[in-house]
């Protein structure tokens, strides 16, 4: 089979840059084309120079269109209202949509699920291998531990420029909790506390944020029963693990009936 050429959107950004290095280093990928807003400065830059590879040939160009009739995904960390317009535009091109991007509406997400009916589309919090299986250790924990007597807190750090909070990742593990206490996160969360709040609601998962410097991502579940706690803990230490778990996304996609799938669907801890 040939080697699945993939568009990086973003890719003079930092993330983007990551995404076209991973396409490079796996086999059975390659940079189909390079995707920047219109007006970047960038445009018309060699991808590979900018990601520190040497030329690859593959130029920056805004021209969405061309770039998606000629590739056989796409990968799209970029913003909830430009991941749900590249959902419709994939769908339509019949290619393999892999989302990273955090922050979407519950109402962003029913418009990227509706797109997934015709297209086929990887969407998650976090593309990690270690995040993932820790959204598994979470719902096991919060199964096993009676929601009276454990209460659940998860805590994020990110860098100074992230614009969403809490991050896709907390979510992700907020929802891992929720599932294994079988409760509705978004009724039954805490996401901000200030001033007289009160005592703390039974059985409600709670989210704290903290940003800051050039964290790439930091990410605990505290499980805080009478008398002990139990601390789950992630570190990303280079965005390349993101990357690396996208381009896996892409190639696991690739032939695969349209839907909605997630990074536990490509690692196989569904």
């Amino acid at each position: 089979m040939a080697d699945m050429g993939l568009v990086v959107v973003g890719a003079a950004g930092r993330m983007g840059q990551a995404l076209i290095r991973a396409i490079d280093a796996i086999d059975g990928a390659e940079l189909a084309a390079a995707i920047e807003r219109p007006g970047a400065e960038q445009l018309g830059q060699d991808a590979g120079v900018l990601a520190g590879l040497g030329t690859l040939g593959v130029p920056l160009t805004d021209d969405v269109g061309a770039a998606f009739a000629a590739a056989s995904g796409v990968l799209d960390f970029t913003a909830p209202a430009v991941s749900v317009e590249f959902a419709e535009m994939t769908a339509d091109a019949g290619i393999v949509h892999v989302i990273g991007t955090t922050g979407c509406t519950p109402e962003q997400d029913e418009q990227i699920a509706a797109a997934a009916q015709r297209g086929t589309i990887v969407k998650s919090g976090n593309m990690s291998l270690g995040v993932n299986l820790l959204g598994v250790l979470v719902e096991q924990a919060a199964r096993a531990l009676e929601a009276a007597d454990w209460d659940v807190e998860v805590l994020e750090m990110h860098h100074k420029h992230k614009v969403d909070a809490p991050s896709g990742t907390a979510y992700l593990l907020g929802q891992a909790a929720a599932r294994g206490r079988g409760i509705d996160l978004r009724s039954e969360s805490v996401r901000v506390r200030d001033g007289q709040t009160g005592p703390r609601p039974s059985g409600a998962i709670g989210f704290a944020t903290l940003r800051g410097g050039s964290v790439v991502g930091e990410h605990s579940v505290i499980l805080a029963g009478e008398g002990e706690s139990i601390e789950l803990t992630h570190r990303a230490l280079d965005r390349s693990i993101f990357a690396r778990g996208a381009v896996k996304a892409a190639l696991w996609a690739r032939g695969r009936p349209p839907g909605l799938y997630s990074m536990l669907d490509v690692l196989g801890l569904t």
